[in-house]
């Protein structure tokens, strides 16, 4: 199943693609993204390729996302996203949900969290115990902080946002603009999607310390009064 997979994903490659790829997930020496090899897709087309391999097993999965091929790993990534929302048996959600836990050293990009950790991880956790994100809020990884704060948005889509505001204070000294965006980005959503007067009301406690592209992102819909005043806030 691997290697029809693989042929699939080696047909739709495209070197143009990849050369704009490699520069845009930042994969030069010492940058976030070192390493990281890209041969070209773009995500519509991993998607269809995802859907046509929905039955793939969990070896081929994991052999996926063990690629240094970052295409390869967002497919296994959409792979699971497509197992976990189209199936009601527990069991096997249960069993996603530990597999991508078990897997987050492959999940090591910020495009690979953000379309697949809230889809799993938050939609789980929306009815489980939810310290597993506190504990990677405070990892060293980056990218299982992101993971932590991005889940919280299955969260937010419920109305609930306590613990995107925990998990954002965990954050507030984060050395990573990669977790000051995602922070921000999910702070944004909770004025969006549940009120703007509970994230002005977390801003007014926080903004004075926040990283200022955190800021920002949180501020993006706000009028210009209200930007003005929190940036000014913001020393």
């Amino acid at each position: 199943m691997f290697t029809n997979i693989s042929k699939e994903l080696q047909k739709l490659a495209d070197p143009i693609k990849a050369k704009i790829l490699s520069g845009y997930f930042k994969t030069g020496k010492g940058e976030y993204g070192e390493g990281d090899i890209f041969i070209g897709i773009v995500v519509p087309k991993i998607r269809k390729v995802a859907y046509q391999f929905i039955d793939i097993d969990f070896d081929s999965i994991e052999r996926l996302l063990n690629s240094k091929i970052h295409e390869y790993r967002l497919v296994a990534l959409e792979i699971l996203v497509a197992k976990y929302e189209n199936t009601k048996d527990q069991k096997l959600k249960d069993k996603i949900y530990k597999f991508y836990l078990k897997n987050t050293k492959s999940i090591n990009n910020w495009d690979l969290v953000d379309l697949s950790a809230s889809y799993i991880v938050g939609d789980y956790l929306l009815k489980n115990d939810r310290k597993i994100l506190y504990k990677l809020a405070e990892s060293k990884n980056l990218w299982e902080r992101r993971i932590s704060i991005i889940s919280t948005h299955a969260f937010i889509k419920e109305g609930q946002y306590d613990d995107t505001f925990n998990i954002c204070e965990i954050l507030l000294k984060d050395k990573h603009d990669l977790i000051h965006k995602a922070t921000g980005w999910m702070l944004r959503e909770v004025g969006k999607r549940i009120s703007m007067a509970i994230e002005m009301k977390f801003l007014d406690k926080h903004a004075k310390e926040m990283p200022r592209i955190m800021l920002s992102y949180a501020i993006e819909h706000f009028d210009d009064k209200s930007r003005i005043f929190y940036k000014n806030n913001n020393k």
